[in-house]
């Protein structure tokens, strides 16, 4: 695909390394566990299916390894970062250079055109050496919607509008994408070719880990695990 790697160097270790996680939340009086002893690594490059049913604490893991929250006890390295020795403000910058989010509903601003739509991270992070609007455009070329880019969502097709939001997801090149059901909304002609894309991103060394529920969709990965009631069943 042609897209420029994440800048920063490699340096040999994991992209991401979970170590002995707990993670409670707190109701009244009540401690509510979600998940525990939980521990995986991650490597730069390789395209990780998360499974579970609902409940089963692979959302609250997801929302750790994207810097959205903090373990209870234990450690979440990302880019070899310790989470719970980072404030708010180093977390937030962290999460907007280093991890792009797609999104099942896609989430793009309705008045916004695809362009616009795609700088939206770069208002509050990003990178110096990089021209965000040449960016943004380069990206949906990419893309294929190099005819789109003035169009708002209402104007696009799902497939194109989930395009949208890979292209605004690598804006601030990130090392790792999360993507969250991202072909839930798309019939399954579509839903393949946004996943070859997530293919190539991986083969040209994004880190990628994507939720869903479909076996079929977890065969494209190069490693799938399953959570369930809170730990990590098979990895």
């Amino acid at each position: 695909m042609n897209i420029n790697k994440n800048s920063l160097p490699d340096d040999g270790l994991p992209i991401v390394e979970v170590s002995n996680v707990r993670k409670t939340y707190v109701l009244g009086n009540l401690e509510i566990p979600v998940l525990s002893d939980i521990n995986l690594k991650i490597e730069r490059g390789e395209f990780l299916a998360i499974m579970g049913p609902s409940g089963s604490g692979k959302s609250t893991l997801v929302n750790l390894i994207g810097c959205l929250d903090k373990p209870t006890e234990g450690q979440v390295l990302v880019r070899g970062r310790d989470l719970n020795r980072m404030s708010d403000q180093e977390l937030a910058r962290l999460r907007g250079l280093e991890i792009g989010f797609v999104f099942q509903t896609f989430n793009l601003v309705p008045r916004l055109t695809a362009l616009e739509n795609v700088l939206l991270p770069t208002f509050a992070n990003y990178r110096g050496s990089i021209d965000p609007k040449k960016r943004a455009r380069e990206l949906l070329e990419i893309m294929g919607l190099e005819d789109r880019m003035h169009h708002k969502p209402g104007e696009l097709s799902g497939g194109q509008s989930q395009r949208v939001s890979i292209a605004r997801a690598l804006i601030n090149d990130p090392a790792i994408l999360l993507a969250d059901e991202p072909t839930g909304n798309l019939d399954s002609r579509t839903g393949a070719e946004i996943l070859r894309i997530f293919m190539d991103l991986s083969m040209e060394g994004r880190t990628i880990v994507i939720v869903t529920h479909d076996p079929e969709i977890a065969k494209y990965a190069d490693r799938v695990i399953l959570v369930k009631d809170g730990i990590i069943q098979y990895n």
